[in-house]
Order: C-alpha cells, then structure tokens, then sequence
C-alpha cells in the first residue's frame, strides 16, 4: 500500500512538473502581474491615454485636467522665455524645465546633475551642459540630487525624493514638520504634490509670470483659456502656471513601451527573452517588493546605502552636509527616515545617464548588479541598516541578462517626442537658449 502510495505521489509531481514546462511565458506574466495587482487583473497596469483625462489617476480635486491646462502647461514646461529671473543677465531667458527634465534621456537630465540659470551648453543630449563662467557655484540653480524623471507623474502624490511636497496621502500627519523649512509651507495651501512643488519651483527656478511673457509672448491668451472661472486679478500667476505644469505633466505616460503593448493584447511586442525578464522582474529578483505601482514606482521611502551626489568629482554646489542627502528625513528628522528615499518609476530608464539620488551609477547593469548585491556603499549607511526589503538576491548571467532586456528595452516608450511642441510663442530655442547651446541645437 505505502509503495501504491508514494508511486502516486511521484506520477503526480512528474504530471505537475510537465504541466509547468509547458505554461507559456504568457501565461506565466499574466500570473506573475495578477498576483501582483490589488485588483487582480493585470489591467491594472495598464496606462490610460494621455489624452483620457478622466481616467488620468490621482489629480488633484482643486485642479482637474482639461485639454486647455495642458496646453498651457506644455508651452510653459518648455518656455526659456519663462525664465525672467536670471542671476545674471547674460542668462535671461536661457533656460527652462525642460532644462533638466530632457524628453529624449526619459524626461531626466542628459548628466549626473540638471543645470538651469546659470548653465551654458547642450551637447547631443544635454551632456555637454556645464556652468556658466559669469557664475559662481554659490549662484548657479543646481540640485544636489539627480533630477527625477517625469513620466508616469500620475502615480506619485507627494513629490521629490523626501516626498517633502504635498498635503495629502503620504503627507497626511506630517503638519508638525511643515513650519521646519520654507518651502515646506507650501503644503498648507491643501494642495497636492505637483501643484505645490511647482508654485516653490517656479521661483525656485528663477522663472516668472509677467508682462513681457503674457503680452509680448501671447500667454495671456493661454491663461485666459485655461483658467476662465479664475477672477483675473489672480489668473495670471506662479500659481495658475504651477496648475497648468501639473496638468501637463499628469499626462505624460510612457504608452508606447512594448510592456504596455503586450499588457492591451499584443503578444508579440515583447520578445520571449523579455518576457523571462519580466517573469524574473515579477518573482525571483524580489523588485516588486518596492516597484510595484503600473509605473513600477512607488510612494514608500527606502534605505538602499547608495552614494550622494558629492562624492562625484565633477559636482558642484554640494557637500557632505547638504541636507538633500538625507532624504525623507531631511523633510521629517524622524531616524527611521534618515537617508531612505522614494521608490522611482522605471519606464525609459534605459535612456538615463544616471541612475540613484547622487548618480552614483550610470549603467543598468550596474544597477542591478547593486540591487543583486544588497549592500551599502554610503559611509553613512551600515548594511545592518538598510531597508529591510533590500536583501541579496541570487541571479545565474542569463537571468541577470533577461531582466536587463525586459528594463531596458520592454520599459521604453520610443516616441517621447510626441509630448514636446514643435515651436514657443516667445519663438526661443529650447530646451535652452544660451549662445552654446543655440549653437549645439541647431537654432542659429
């Protein structure tokens, strides 16, 4: 009886074996993001159409998307025109947002650091963008964190790597941190995050909303359109621009990626090493612990030990004791914050030129090769410390190669272009307008 048994047991492991080499890759997906989604199907991570402005997630109520929003907001995002506050003269109207956000490096910027006032230069895709000499480093808008990118904005409530901008969602009960920095006082207008990161980051920013940008340039017509219902003593402001920049920027979906294809019914937009990348995304490599929203980002805040962006040779305007390094604690001064950072979208990655808050890595493979390895390279950061969703994780080459494939090139929309004018009302170069980088963008 007991060799009946046991013989039954081996003919059913072999029967269910078979059957798991013969589940296709598809089917595999297709189980890997249904286990994943909190809705059970994989049409959660599906993207809506940028211009399905209903269905765009996460708006915020005080400002919902309309097609006139949008229209403003692109012009603006791009506008060098826009940038009316210069330290310097020599930089008037030479830069933008778009300046460190550069559609074609995946809305990032094309270097370890984003320059607006006070860069010069634009090379093949913002990499030759340097400082001004007519500025010193004290003067220059420079970050000390990497630029995050702007796609798939639609997903992130509270903005910034500390998540430092918003009044709702991870912000809620953070009140008693929002007196500690000026430009965290923004939150108390109630807003969400990208509309109160912008209102800081136009002045920020160096840019402004006068005559010369509503009349000479045409604006007042594009507010006009886009805000009717506000009264015009308050319809041409940082804070009317700040909404139409987050309209904009909620539509800027990565929809084109092969991922998104395959996910509406293509099966064949994805190659089968892809499609094992996925899987291996999905399961074994642990990734989803963290990226796990349709954009693969998420609004939780992790200690990983990577490098801040002073230990580069080449930065500028930052040290050991700038505060950005400390992450969400630098908004909160909670220990349990100190040095964790937001989870970032993953789609165009591939386009990047660096990777991690201080761009301490600039390839993909480096990246995942950290992420293997689970441990910290910060001198601030004990390994004993690190989130407890980052531990190492075993991949043979070739799985380490599939899951490069599917980040790399599934996860890539091609047409970013199509979010991008073809021309300014002002009729400036862009995304600068500096003597060097007319020069490099074919403008003169």
């Amino acid at each position: 009886m007991k060799i009946y048994l046991w013989s039954l047991l081996l003919l059913l492991a072999l029967s269910g074996c078979k059957h798991l080499a013969t589940v296709s890759l598809d089917d595999q997906l297709v189980s890997a993001l249904d286990d994943l989604s909190p809705t059970g199907s994989k049409s959660y991570f599906i993207f809506p159409a940028s211009n399905d402005y209903a269905a765009i997630p996460n708006q915020d109520p005080h400002n919902p998307i309309t097609a006139e929003k949008v229209a403003l907001g692109k012009l603006l995002y791009f506008e060098t025109g826009f940038g009316q506050d210069a330290k310097h003269p020599q930089s008037y109207e030479s830069y933008s947002c778009a300046s460190c956000h550069i559609p074609s490096k995946g809305f990032t910027p094309g270097r370890l650091q984003g320059v607006a006032d006070g860069g010069i230069g634009y090379g093949e895709d913002g990499e030759g963008r340097v400082m001004w000499n007519v500025y010193k480093e004290d003067e220059i808008d420079i970050q000390g964190l990497r630029a995050l990118s702007m796609l798939n904005l639609a997903y992130v409530t509270n903005t910034f790597w500390s998540g430092q901008f918003g009044a709702d969602d991870k912000n809620v009960g953070t009140e008693a941190y929002w007196d500690n920095n000026e430009a965290f006082k923004v939150n108390y207008l109630g807003y969400s995050g990208q509309e109160s990161q912008h209102i800081v980051g136009i002045s920020l920013h160096r840019m402004a909303v006068n005559e010369k940008l509503l009349d000479e340039y045409g604006y007042r017509a594009y507010f006009d359109a886009a805000f009717p219902d506000v009264p015009v003593e308050k319809r041409y402001t940082k804070e009317t621009a700040a909404f139409a920049l987050a309209a904009y920027l909620r539509t800027l979906f990565a929809n084109k990626a092969p991922f998104q294809l395959w996910l509406k019914g293509n099966s064949n937009a994805m190659t089968d090493n892809q499609k094992s990348g996925a899987v291996i995304f999905l399961t074994k490599a642990g990734c989803t612990g963290c990226h796990k929203s349709p954009s693969f980002n998420s609004m939780e805040f992790h200690r990983l030990g990577t490098k801040d962006m002073y230990t580069h040779a080449d930065a500028v305007a930052t040290s050991a004791s700038d505060e950005k390094n400390l992450g969400r604690g630098g908004f909160t001064g909670q220990p349990e914050d100190m040095r964790a950072f937001k989870v970032p979208q993953l789609y165009n990655v591939s386009d990047y030129a660096t990777y991690f808050h201080g761009s301490s890595k600039t390839t993909l493979r480096d990246v995942v090769n950290f992420k293997l390895r689970a441990k910290s390279e910060n001198r601030y950061v004990f390994n004993k410390d690190l989130s407890e969703k980052f531990k190492p994780v075993s991949l043979t080459e070739v799985q380490k190669s599939q899951l490069i494939d599917f980040l790399k090139n599934a996860l890539r929309d091609p047409d970013l272009q199509r979010y991008v004018p073809e021309s300014l009302p002002s009729g400036n170069c862009f995304p600068n307008n500096d003597p060097f980088s007319r020069i490099d963008l074919g403008c003169d």
